[in-house]
């Protein structure tokens, strides 16, 4: 893996973003970004197929951008039953945080999955705890 140019204030900060996050595996990709992911526990079919693939579960956080003040560009996503669609916008948006895409990926999956992704400048270690707060009932 090529070692990316990050101060090490800036790989604190993404240890940190991760830990509260219950990220699987962070790294720092070129920018510098610090790139968070974990996976839920999802049994769903798709054509009739049990899957697993971390395609299906997915959770996706980064910050990037930081300014003099902490703050940053910070987005999410994840993976998500329909029927929970509605309480996490709510829940991203009574943290301040913009809901920017709600949309399916794949056809003929059971249970119906969908896919929600937000965006806010902020900063990250704060970010992290609103999603936090706003993914909790997730499990």
């Amino acid at each position: 893996m090529e070692q990316v140019k990050a101060s090490p204030r800036f790989r604190r900060l993404c240890n940190q973003f991760s830990t509260i996050l219950g990220g699987t595996e962070h790294e720092i990709t070129k920018g510098p970004v610090c790139f968070v992911s974990r996976n839920r526990k999802i049994n769903a079919t798709i054509l009739g197929r049990k899957t697993t693939s971390p395609l299906i579960r997915y959770q996706l956080f980064s910050f990037e951008s930081l300014d003099s003040s902490g703050r940053a560009l910070c987005l999410g996503e994840t993976a998500l039953f329909q029927d929970q669609v509605n309480r996490l916008l709510t829940n991203l948006r009574n943290n301040g945080i913009k809901v920017t895409a709600v949309h399916n990926h794949w056809l003929f999956e059971k249970p119906r999955l969908m896919y929600v992704h937000w965006e806010s400048i902020d900063k990250p270690l704060d970010f992290a705890k609103k999603v936090k707060r706003s993914i909790a009932f997730l499990g």
